[in-house]
């Protein structure tokens, strides 16, 4: 990702300013060859070998020997097994040089993100270190100019990049924009960062792809949408000309047991209502169906109650669009009119602002 930079702070040095070491060994607690090959999976660079005191020569019998195997220009696997996913990771990381991480997808995959992957391994480098690395297939080197050794999580391994700054990489880089979305949704939803968090990486680069719609996500996300068909349908009122709805409002239902409503408008007494595709299911529906109606009962607020699976939400808009608005109209006549009210597309019978 290529970025305008920032100043360094007296406190934070920038990743080509680490020692020769690198990254890795500013945390290593290892003392021992075979320590560092436990820790790293029997992966490790030239540049290690060289500082456990293990010499040219002798890397290059071992490897002739074929008790060692050389897997990049400058890694060496230090037995004969096979180079799994996760051996590839610490191969990708070790051969782009002492001052890289992993990154963006990747890197959030490490941390707990599930439900994302593009079979690619990613590394972030410093800007102008890129042309120094060897491209290895499946392997996707990102140069950055603001990448500080602050960004790097102090203590897991293979060095990466911290979950927030990972994230808006991996939305940033995404040419989708709904991949970029779904990525902000699902890393608070598993709760692996909070919104605070992503909103100051957010704020810290520079030109982002996605940017304007990656600010808006967090704002919805912030608000109680969890989901990126709630995501969808917050963009849809907002075409809609409805003001912002409440998110995840409580409600006592007549047994007294706390619910919560995806979307309501107070000022109109409307609910809306998102259902995942595990809600499609005949008992989870019938559910679902006895709640609401519990709900309605126990909340004299309520006036209309408009249910959308998400699938319409994704492939039907217009008519999400033409319901939410008709339904607000019906309301208004016995309620305040919201102040920037609602005007009306002859031309496919759908309101907008």
């Amino acid at each position: 990702m290529r970025v305008a930079g920032r100043r360094d702070s007296d406190h934070r040095r920038r990743v080509n300013d680490v020692g020769a070491e690198g990254l890795w060994a500013a945390r290593s607690p290892d003392r021992s060859l075979a320590e560092l090959a436990a820790r790293q999976e029997g992966v490790v660079s030239r540049g290690q070998l060289h500082l456990f005191g293990v010499s040219r020569h002798l890397i290059r019998s071992q490897l002739r020997a074929r008790r060692w195997r050389l897997v990049a220009r400058s890694v060496v696997l230090l037995d004969r097994g096979p180079v799994g996913e996760s051996r590839r990771r610490w191969v990708a990381v070790l051969a782009a040089g002492p001052h890289a991480a992993l990154c963006g997808v990747t890197a959030a995959n490490l941390d707990g993100l599930r439900g994302f992957s593009d079979h690619l391994v990613h590394v972030l480098v410093p800007r102008g270190f890129g042309t120094r690395v060897p491209r290895l297939p499946g392997v996707q080197v990102h140069e950055s100019r603001r990448f500080l050794t602050s960004d790097v999580h102090p203590t897991r391994m293979p060095p990466r990049t911290r979950t927030a700054r990972s994230v808006i990489d991996a939305a940033g880089w995404s040419a989708n924009a709904t991949r970029a979305a779904a990525l902000i949704a699902a890393t608070v939803q598993q709760r692996l960062v909070p919104v605070s968090a992503l909103r100051a990486e957010l704020g810290a680069v520079g030109r982002l792809r996605h940017r304007r719609l990656l600010a808006l996500v967090l704002d919805d996300v912030e608000g109680g949408a969890h989901s990126l068909a709630e995501l969808r349908m917050g963009a849809l009122v907002r075409r809609a000309g409805l003001p912002p709805a409440t998110r995840q409002a409580v409600r006592t239902d007549a047994a007294g047991r706390r619910r919560y409503l995806d979307m309501f408008w107070s000022g109109l007494g409307l609910w809306v209502e998102i259902d995942g595709g595990f809600h499609w299911h005949g008992e989870t529906w019938c559910d679902d169906m006895l709640r609401q109606n519990e709900i309605t009962i126990a909340s004299p607020d309520i006036s209309f109650l408009l249910r959308f699976p998400s699938l319409i939400i994704r492939t039907r808009p217009g008519i999400v669009i033409d319901q939410l608005t008709r339904a607000a109209r019906q309301a208004l006549p016995h309620r305040q009119r919201p102040s920037h009210g609602l005007a009306h597309d002859q031309s496919d019978g759908t309101r907008r602002r």
